[in-house]
């Protein structure tokens, strides 16, 4: 099922990754020469952004810092999405298809709530905070790659909005092949507990993967669950 085509963005030139310089910042080389390019995902990203990676980028207008923004990176056969930019609106896209478990009346993104703007409000009652996962391990996607105070403060208040009477959900979007979900305590123990005590407190947990075909899509995948030992 389609939810966004990536050449609606502009022209997505193949490249080569070279390095990364900072959290916004890399190097590539496309048609032989060496750019910058911006990246808007901050996580550490360290099994994805490896020299010598295939890439899709497209250039940037006149002006901007950068040569061109990172769009994905091929980890060995998959592509990857890498802008964050683009989460919301493929996750619109998804929540419009039902990975909700319904099919929603209305969607409002960058709604606030308290001291935190959660990612949707959907049918006016349930608040909805996305998370990007791309680091796997075997069969399993993990997050977050980087400690996110962010994180734990978005789920500490998804609990105050289930208490309020609102319902409540914590959407994972995972970014690689992986058929289950863990939060990722070796990281970030704080976000972990967290995470858990939201799952206890009433908010609920839902899961989809995303995929990039070679035809420059992005495509509903499947359904992701926690996993349990």
């Amino acid at each position: 099922m389609e939810l966004m085509d990536l050449k609606d963005l502009g022209e997505l030139e193949v490249g080569r990754f070279i390095r990364r310089e900072n959290r916004f910042v890399g190097r590539v080389v496309v048609d032989g020469r060496e750019r910058s390019c911006y990246i808007a995902d901050t996580g550490r990203l360290k099994d994805i952004l490896v020299k010598g990676r295939e890439v899709w980028v497209i250039k940037n207008r006149e002006g901007l810092k950068t040569d061109y923004r990172l769009i994905t990176v091929n980890v060995e056969g998959e592509w990857v999405l890498v802008n964050t930019s683009l989460h919301s609106t493929i996750a619109s896209r998804a929540i419009e298809k039902g990975v909700l478990g319904f099919t929603p009346r209305s969607i409002r993104r960058e709604v606030t709530f308290k001291n935190s703007r959660f990612d949707f409000l959907v049918d006016n009652n349930t608040f909805v905070e996305l998370k990007g996962c791309n680091l796997v391990r075997g069969d399993t996607g993990y997050f977050p790659d980087a400690p996110t105070k962010r994180g734990v403060k978005h789920l500490r208040e998804l609990i105050e909005a289930k208490e309020m009477g609102y319902n409540a959900v914590i959407l994972i979007m995972a970014l690689r092949e992986c058929k289950y979900f863990l939060p990722n305590f070796k990281m970030d123990r704080a976000f972990s507990e967290m995470f858990y005590r939201a799952l206890e407190k009433g908010v609920e947990f839902r899961g989809f993967k995303v995929k990039v075909g070679e035809d420059k899509k992005v495509y509903l995948d499947s359904d992701l669950v926690i996993r349990h030992f």
